[in-house]
């Protein structure tokens, strides 16, 4: 069954005249007349009573009908939807990432462009650097957003967004909290919060260890969520990066001497085609001022 006789189907049910259904779908009605009867061989019998003068529908066709109409409505609807899909006018917005990468970032830029499109719908995926790569591979996710990505394919585009530091937390009530910069001395007795997920929880671990700072008397964290639920609690200090969002009830200062930074990337996949809204996001990413972004957070 092709979609152009159940067209003609039904403007023939509509106009109970071959001339008339065959002007009113641009054919001649020799064309429409046979592609109507290829349809009536395929299901089985006569649709229509050729009677003069005006053709009638058989009880075969009574009965196929409602259904030719709905099998039609659905395959425009499709048809529509792809279009508005193509044109940019509605679309789905898959991003990765990792789980150390704050979704506050993204936040003025999905605000931008849910204005720029009439139906747009976001989907975030989460997970450690090695599972958004395979978000991206999989096709799950049209861009990523990580410091790193863990593995080798050499299928990725990657553009830096962003380097920044790495600050020390605390609860406002947590002594430290008094002081504007700390030093390793006033962590060596800290019970340590370790961010696991954290692309650079092993670096940071290491360069602390250096400094002598006892970092394996810790409590393993799988969240920031988390995170924040213990050291406003107090339970622990931690060392995040300086574009997390923190409540007003925790403090962040630097340390001074610790030499751990990150940059942030976006991710695509080369050769693959992206949506308009995905390629929309793309460009504000990598054109924003970074800079002044990092330079507003307290």
């Amino acid at each position: 069954m092709e979609m152009h006789q159940v067209r003609y189907f039904l403007a023939v049910t509509r106009t109970l005249n071959f001339t008339r259904a065959a002007d009113e779908c641009n054919v001649t009605q020799p064309s429409l007349t046979r592609a109507i009867k290829q349809l009536e061989a395929e299901l089985g019998g006569d649709l229509f009573r050729r009677e003069r003068p005006a053709a009638q529908l058989t009880e075969l066709g009574l009965r196929m009908h409602p259904l030719l109409q709905q099998c039609y409505d659905a395959a425009s609807g499709a048809r529509m939807l792809a279009s508005t899909f193509k044109s940019g006018e509605i679309g789905a917005l898959r991003i990765a990432l990792s789980h150390s990468v704050d979704l506050s970032i993204l936040v003025p830029f999905l605000d931008q462009i849910r204005r720029q499109f009439s139906q747009l719908e976001f989907r975030f995926l989460r997970g450690n650097s090695e599972e958004v790569g395979e978000y991206l591979k999989k096709g799950d996710a049209e861009l990523g957003i990580a410091a790193e990505l863990g593995g080798d394919w050499d299928r990725l585009d990657t553009w830096p967004l962003f380097t920044e530091d790495f600050d020390l937390v605390v609860s406002r009530r947590h002594p430290l909290a008094e002081r504007d910069t700390i030093s390793f001395n006033d962590l060596r007795a800290e019970q340590w919060l370790s961010r696991n997920y954290c692309e650079h929880s092993a670096s940071l671990s290491r360069s602390l260890r250096e400094h002598g700072v006892a970092v394996d008397r810790n409590h393993e964290i799988s969240s920031e969520r988390d995170l924040i639920e213990l050291l406003e609690a107090d339970i622990g200090v931690a060392v995040v990066p300086h574009t997390a969002s923190l409540p007003t009830t925790l403090k962040r200062a630097p340390v001074e001497g610790l030499e751990s930074r990150r940059t942030v990337h976006l991710y695509g996949v080369a050769g693959r085609e992206r949506t308009a809204v995905a390629s929309a996001v793309m460009r504000m990413l990598r054109g924003s001022d970074w800079q002044q972004f990092l330079s507003r957070i307290a």
